[in-house]
């Protein structure tokens, strides 16, 4: 599992399946305004998208992140 966190969009990824490759993630729940689920044709989870991550994300959580 990884995480990113990209400070000029305020969006943070965390990486179900490390290796995900363009066109791969074929559907998407949006579960609310800032939480966004990736999944594969197959449906299996390959990663979350928050957005407005600094007023969803405790801070602590978001220094632990690789930079985007």
């Amino acid at each position: 599992m990884k995480f990113e966190y990209d400070k000029e969009a305020n969006a943070a990824y965390i990486y179900v399946d490390e290796s995900i490759g363009n066109g791969e993630a074929v559907k998407t729940i949006e579960l609310n305004q800032n939480i966004i689920l990736d999944f594969d044709s197959k449906g299996k989870l390959l990663g979350v998208e928050i957005l407005d991550a600094k007023e969803v994300l405790n801070e602590k959580v978001l220094l632990q992140a690789q930079p985007n």
